[in-house]
């Protein structure tokens, strides 16, 4: 083991962190600071930082195949939601812009944009970015966790896919925002969509439909999968989440989906029409709630950041603030499946 048990962010004077990535191969992390990214060696030296980001971005990914950085960004005010692709082998300095530097381009989520903004009551207004509405398909607020992975139910040698997370508003009066949704995307198929992005005036390039759209039952959260991240390790999916508020269901911080299962065709509940979808299976280990049927884990840290390194060993983020100023520091954890305290264990050499 090389790599360091502890890795400081610095001090940002932005929003609190996001998501985190990392180049295993180059050993360069990217930390997401909702409104500048960040690249740093293994050690904790910036190499570079891009900024000029006047929306939210959310949760990374590294594609080892085209050594991109893929991120979820949100222009909910402009009722715009992208897939951010960032070359990360140009990023060498910091004070980069995001617009004018040639760094980053950007794929427009049209099934994203028509859930968000779906006039769900029919009173013919859509009541914009707030939580206390019936507006919103399935409680869509937008997207955040982005990871790649085998199509769920395939080997783990199979093409990986882009699985792209909504969020969804926390809304304790409606029935129909239980399920997390994850929509999956062939990154090679989206090359002709790609836009550099004027965030003026956003452009509306992207495909009118993804591959494929899943539904996951673990009750309502408070704005859906923070983190998504597939593990080579396991080969499952971990969705790090804030707590949702409702008591029929347990509310937990993490949940897995099982990789080995196949999605299969089934009703999405609480709909206000009968409707059926693409359903995944929760990983049933953890605990398990008898009353919702629902399994999940206890786990305090993540939805600020989680990468597998595929070998049981992962990187968690610790959000926190210093100065007035947002900072991560970056644990270096073991996964020890321990379902009664933390399934995962910090490692000190």
């Amino acid at each position: 083991m090389n790599l360091p048990e502890h890795i400081f962010s610095g001090e940002w004077d932005t929003s609190h962190i996001q998501g985190i990535a990392i180049d295993k191969e180059r050993k360069y992390l990217y930390l997401s600071f909702t409104t500048i990214l960040v690249k740093m060696d293994i050690t904790g030296n910036v190499i570079g930082t891009v900024a000029g980001l006047t929306g939210h971005l959310g949760d990374l990914d590294y594609n080892d195949d085209d050594r991109r950085v893929y991120g979820s960004l949100e222009y909910k005010s402009q009722e715009s939601f992208y897939l951010a692709i960032f070359d990360g082998d140009k990023i060498d300095r910091v004070g980069m812009d995001a617009e004018n530097d040639n760094i980053m381009t950007a794929v427009y989520m049209n099934e994203v944009v028509s859930d968000f903004i779906c006039d769900m009551n029919g009173d013919g207004r859509f009541d914009g970015d707030i939580a206390d509405t019936d507006d919103h398909r399935y409680g869509c607020s937008g997207i955040d966790g982005i990871s790649f992975g085998p199509v769920f139910g395939e080997d783990k040698t199979s093409t990986p896919k882009l699985m792209l997370a909504y969020g969804i508003y926390r809304n304790v009066n409606r029935d129909d925002n239980d399920y997390q949704i994850i929509l999956q995307f062939d990154v090679r198929e989206l090359d002709k969509y790609k836009r550099p992005l004027n965030q003026i005036n956003p452009h509306k390039s992207g495909p009118e439909f993804p591959e494929a759209k899943y539904f996951i039952y673990t009750g309502n959260t408070t704005f859906g999968v923070q983190n998504l991240e597939y593990d080579y390790y396991t080969g499952d999916w971990f969705m790090t989440v804030y707590n949702g508020t409702k008591d029929k269901f347990p509310n937990y911080p993490l949940y897995i989906i099982d990789g080995s299962k196949k999605p299969y065709s089934g009703e999405i509940i609480g709909q206000p029409e009968y409707e059926e979808g693409l359903l995944l299976s929760l990983k049933k280990d953890g605990i398990y709630d008898e009353k919702s049927g629902v399994y999940g884990w206890q786990f305090k840290y993540g939805q600020t950041g989680l990468i597998s390194l595929d070998n049981e060993y992962y990187y968690i983020s610790h959000n926190g603030k210093s100065n007035g100023k947002q900072l991560s520091n970056i644990y270096l954890y073991r996964w020890n499946r321990n379902a009664d305290e933390a399934p995962f264990e910090r490692v000190v050499y």
